[in-house]
């Protein structure tokens, strides 16, 4: 399928997802597809709300480019949520500031202080958000579907650029001129916090870079935990 038609149909699945979840809100991470996402919304003018979530110990390139979204789309404002610091404090004062790397269980831990207790706050009372996922990232995500019930979280999850391939995400952006994370010109496709991600090599997995400790069986922070079957077709 070629990118015209992947953008026609992401185009469709916005529009269908708004008339049925008019308080659906985008998760923007700041990676190229979530860029990708905020152009198309700001775009196409979607009253569809934005939120972000600032862990704390994000890479220097992330918070440029966060300053550089709020000038380049200065009617699409992002609601930025942190985590709690009283849990931030207990974590760091029982287990030491870096012992994510000393533990699956601990690097879990710290993603949910850090991640996804502001990710609830962020979907509280919403029905539906959107997210960048696509299937070619991760093992982890070769079963996601467009549209599903995330039950985990309680509301409905769109992941619109699913079926994109990393070639269709960055002609996108080069050709609407969309700004992006430098990281990526520096062999950086997934980027999360600074202390879990690095460079990779030519001929890695594109989420080799995140969490390269661990087995890529394990790689994800808990954002996106499998959802149910798909509930409602749009």
């Amino acid at each position: 399928m070629s990118l015209e038609m992947k953008l026609a149909t992401t185009k469709e699945c916005l529009f269908a997802l708004v008339a049925e979840y008019p308080d659906a809100i985008l998760a923007n991470s700041y990676g190229a597809e979530d860029m990708v996402l905020m152009d198309l919304i700001a775009s196409l003018e979607l009253p569809i709300a934005a939120f972000s979530l600032d862990t704390g110990r994000l890479p220097t390139e992330t918070y440029v480019l966060m300053q550089q979204v709020v000038e380049h789309y200065p009617r699409y404002p992002i609601t930025v949520y942190f985590p709690q610091t009283s849990a931030i404090e207990d974590y760091v004062n029982r287990y030491g500031v870096n012992a994510f790397y000393d533990s699956v269980e601990l690097r879990k831990s710290c993603c949910h202080i850090r991640k996804i207790e502001p990710l609830k706050r962020a979907l509280a009372g919403r029905s539906a958000w959107i997210t960048g996922l696509r299937r070619e990232q991760s093992p982890t995500r070769e079963n996601v579907q467009i549209s599903e019930f995330d039950a985990h979280n309680g509301l409905q999850k769109f992941s619109p650029l699913l079926e994109w391939t990393q070639h269709d995400v960055w002609a996108y952006l080069h050709q609407h001129q969309v700004p992006y994370n430098a990281l990526h010109d520096r062999h950086y496709p997934s980027i999360g916090c600074a202390p879990c991600t690095r460079a990779i090599s030519v001929g890695e997995d594109i989420r080799a870079g995140r969490w390269w400790w661990e087995n890529p069986d394990s790689k994800e922070c808990g954002l996106h935990v499998k959802s149910s079957p798909l509930q409602r077709s749009i």
